[in-house]
Parts: structure tokens; sequence; C-alpha cells
């Protein structure tokens, strides 16, 4: 299984948000942190828009504005994550399938998923930022 980059893209502005409210710091711009980790500034900019719509950050306008958690990272999952940034999450496309209706596969493949997604459901965003650490040029630079 491979997520797409708009789910990685949302885990890393995530992780990115809680290491820099855990160290104490402010706001954050779209355009510093898309940079940081090289992601297309439009591309990080709608997803901050859907992470914030679901009150995963919080966004403050104007021009010393930015983003922060909107949640504490003790409460956000990163199956929450998965499941609101993923368009689909099926293991094989089992639509044009000539056994679709028969398939021995298809429950298996299900159990598989539903597993994944319980694993990510007991990890939150506080764990992951346990054992993460900006790189000091960013620290730096904020």
């Amino acid at each position: 299984m491979r997520l797409t980059a708009h789910t990685d893209y949302a885990l890393r502005i995530l992780l990115h948000a809680a290491l820099v409210e855990r160290d104490g710091g402010g706001l954050l711009s779209i355009a510093d942190v898309a940079a940081d980790h090289g992601i297309p500034r439009n591309n990080a900019m709608k997803v901050v828009n859907q992470l914030a719509q679901a009150g995963l950050l919080a966004t403050v306008r104007g021009r010393s504005g930015g983003f922060r958690l909107g949640r504490a990272a003790e409460t956000i999952t990163l199956g929450e994550v998965v499941r609101l940034t993923e368009p689909c999450i099926q293991l094989a496309d089992c639509d044009g399938c000539i056994l679709k209706s028969h398939c021995g596969l298809t429950g298996m493949l299900h159990q598989a998923t539903q597993a994944f997604l319980r694993t990510l459901d007991q990890q939150t965003l506080a764990m992951a930022a346990r054992t993460s650490r900006l790189p000091q040029r960013v620290i730096a630079a904020e």
C-alpha cells in the first residue's frame, strides 16, 4: 500500500506544527513549511485548508497570520488523518475484475486494510513528535 502525496504532505505538515508547538513556537507560514519540506506551495495550501476545515489546524488570516495545530497533538490520530486525506483506501482495484462477485481475496484485503487503519488509530501525532526533531536550519529560520 502506498499513501498519496496529499496524505504524505498532511502528515508532514501536522508533524511540523506539532514540533513547533512542543518547542514553544508560534504560527507557521505555508510558504516556509512548503519550502522546508519541498512541497509545492499550492499543494501545501490545499492540504492546510483541508486540515483546517477538519479542525486539525487553526488558521489566522492577515499579514502576520499563519497556522498552528487546531487540537492537542495527543488527540489527533494518524488514522484520522489518513481517512481524511485518502480518497480511497483500497488495496486492489476490484471494479474491473471478472472475479469480483465471487473472490476470496476481497475479504482478506478488507481485513488487512482495517488492521492497518486500527494500527494508525492507536498512534497519535504526539507519539510521532516524541521521537522527531526539526533540522537545525529550520529551527534557526523560525
